[in-house]
């Protein structure tokens, strides 16, 4: 198991955790005055670079900037001139017993069904049906309890 590294922040000196993906480049911690201490020496080491001192600079790049924005006219300086218009208008708010409505979508849990009704029950639905998931348990013993008053009740016939 790797200990983690700990590093003196070179902007704000403070002690800080380094990054285990990156800990032999991180100098900086993540507070954002060290984010933007860290980008500024950053960029600053590139232009250093002997190949990158005319990067922004030459002929060719005058050329790309001047193309690019005589392809973008007024790209900076575009203002929003209409005012956003909404898709549609506001509907006026009804109120809406949540307890009675959504009574009415969501299926009685497997534990409001068996109650009562001892583990034992549960289990034999469980190893009928092969299943030991509760919302194949509970859409299976309501078939059952259904079935089942369908025939106390005389209401069902032969089923064949």
């Amino acid at each position: 198991m790797r200990r983690r590294r700990s590093r003196k922040c070179l902007c704000c000196g403070e002690v800080f955790r380094v990054d285990p993906r990156n800990v032999r480049y991180q100098r900086y911690c993540s507070k954002p005055a060290c984010r933007k201490a860290s980008k500024t020496a950053r960029q600053r080491r590139w232009l250093a670079q002997p190949q990158n001192q005319d990067y922004f600079r030459g002929p060719y790049n005058v050329a790309r900037v001047r193309d690019w924005r005589a392809a973008h006219p007024g790209y900076w300086r575009r203002r929003r001139t209409k005012p956003v218009v909404a898709l549609q208008d506001d509907c006026c708010t009804q109120t809406v017993d949540l307890a009675r409505e959504s009574a009415r979508f969501l299926p009685a849990a497997l534990q409001d069904v068996f109650l009562a009704q001892p583990a034992v029950l549960v289990g034999l639905i469980a190893h009928i049906t092969d299943s030991v998931l509760q919302d194949d348990i509970a859409r299976s013993t309501q078939r059952l309890l259904q079935l089942g008053q369908d025939i106390l009740s005389g209401g069902a016939a032969d089923g064949r």
